[in-house]
């Protein structure tokens, strides 16, 4: 995989502020014509650069259960890992990192049943040896 243009990175900069801008509007956002945005959108996602659209609800409102999952990996297989990881549903980024764990997995559910089914998920994927859930309650604000 190459690495980003400016012009890309400005792209999913405007996207992840609002992530329904249209063509024309992301375009106008990164100062670029109609075509250039449509050209470099459609080839971030056939990338797999942007992985999907999605939006970001209120989750006092909405009831959906959120949690970051700390993992520890088996030697060498931090690779299929992070793929069979990426396919659970529930799973919305996943970053390695430095420390006792490895991985740091955000899970996004609908209900604590479903959380629980992501969860055991994980847990049963070879190479996983251990993990640690923070499920998270409320925003934070000072």
């Amino acid at each position: 995989m190459t690495d980003l243009s400016s012009t890309d990175r400005a792209i999913i900069a405007a996207l992840r502020a609002n992530a329904r801008l249209s063509i024309t509007d992301l375009a106008a956002t990164v100062g670029i014509s109609r075509t250039t945005a449509r050209t470099r959108l459609e080839s971030l996602v056939a990338e797999g650069r942007i992985r999907r659209f999605t939006i970001e609800t209120d989750t006092d409102a909405e009831g959906e259960v959120r949690a970051i999952t700390l993992v520890q990996l088996q030697g060498r297989m931090s690779r299929a890992v992070i793929r069979a990881i990426n396919r659970i549903p529930q799973v919305t980024t996943v970053h390695s990192t430095n420390g006792a764990w490895d991985l740091v997995v955000e899970i996004r559910a609908d209900s604590l049943p479903e959380f629980d089914t992501a969860l055991r998920e994980i847990r049963e994927v070879p190479g996983v040896t251990n993990s640690e859930t923070c499920l998270l309650l409320a925003h934070a604000t000072g």
